[in-house]
């Protein structure tokens, strides 16, 4: 799904060679860094860096990554992904096993004023608090954002600011990939995306990577309009590469009013509708109330006699 020679190939691709001191004249017709600039500027043989980005070299030193991550300007996130596709073969980090704690769903459920759920690192929901549920329209267990994002609501609907979503889901799967390499079903789920989706196929091929840790999301909701909520998201420390996402809004602003107006709206669902009284079919008369065996009273105005009474 991902590799060390296509990550290298693509960051170097974007450096810009006056940036690093390389004269530029109009005959240059390579993008960005060439092989051999690369391997200079990080004190490494050319052979080495072919053979590295070629797939051919395993195991580069800390020291040869942290030079090659100076030079491609590389953010800590991209240098913690490059640290981990060049040590794949030694280490592989283990699956989550997607069972959650009951400890744990409790206090998803206590979390009643914000939309709140457990993902793994495959953007799976494993559960989710009733305000995410209304919030989504739907059952959270079964739901997948990315899937959700790309094919199902696709530049309309939920998502206010698409196009940042889209950059968000694919950096982070991208470094599922590099973490994840052997999950078959993150491997189904990336097919699946690029079959479906013309927009994650260019986003996947510029092999960006992003971390979710906390930001901005907006959402328009089609009940109570659009709603901007900060998401926060939190490693539990028991399941690898699963989270517990929480999207809060400020206190006092309208994303706030929006929010309890969604519960409020999805209280009002769940109550039980009242059953109808039955209606007597035409041409018949009503039918009396069975006899309670209790004084009522009477048309001519003298009251009722309770029936049971020993004379």
């Amino acid at each position: 799904m991902d590799d060390l020679a296509s990550f290298l190939r693509t960051r170097r691709s974007r450096v810009d060679p006056a940036g690093v001191g390389i004269p530029v004249d109009s005959r240059r017709r390579v993008s960005g860094l060439r092989r051999e600039e690369v391997a200079h500027l990080s004190g490494v043989s050319v052979d080495y860096y072919v053979r590295l980005e070629q797939g051919r070299a395993t195991q580069p030193s800390e020291q040869v990554l942290d030079a090659l991550a100076r030079v491609l300007g590389l953010d800590e996130t991209e240098r913690g992904h490059l640290d981990r596709l060049a040590r794949q073969p030694r280490r592989r980090a283990k699956e989550p096993s997607g069972r959650l704690r009951p400890e744990l769903l409790r206090v998803l459920d206590l979390v009643t004023g914000a939309p709140a759920m457990i993902m793994n690192h495959r953007l799976d929901v494993l559960a989710g608090n009733h305000l995410a549920g209304l919030l989504f329209g739907r059952p959270m267990p079964g739901l997948n954002i990315s899937r959700h994002l790309f094919l199902e609501e696709a530049e309309r609907g939920l998502y206010a600011d698409w196009d940042s979503c889209t950059l968000d889901v694919v950096g982070h799967l991208r470094l599922a990939a590099g973490t994840y390499p052997e999950d078959p079903r993150l491997a189904s789920l990336i097919g699946e995306l690029a079959m479906g989706s013309e927009r994650f196929r260019r986003l996947w091929a510029r092999a960006d990577v992003r971390a979710r840790t906390h930001g901005l999301k907006a959402y328009r909701h089609p009940l109570v309009g659009l709603l901007e909520l900060h998401q926060e998201n939190f490693a539990l420390p028991d399941a690898s590469g699963t989270e517990l996402l929480v999207l809060s809004a400020a206190p006092g602003s309208p994303a706030e009013d929006g929010l309890r107006l969604l519960a409020s709206l999805g209280e009002r669902e769940a109550q039980p509708e009242p059953h109808p009284e039955p209606q007597p079919e035409p041409g018949r008369p009503p039918r009396a109330a069975p006899h309670s065996g209790l004084s009522h009273p009477r048309s001519d105005g003298l009251p009722g006699q309770i029936s049971d009474v020993r004379r």
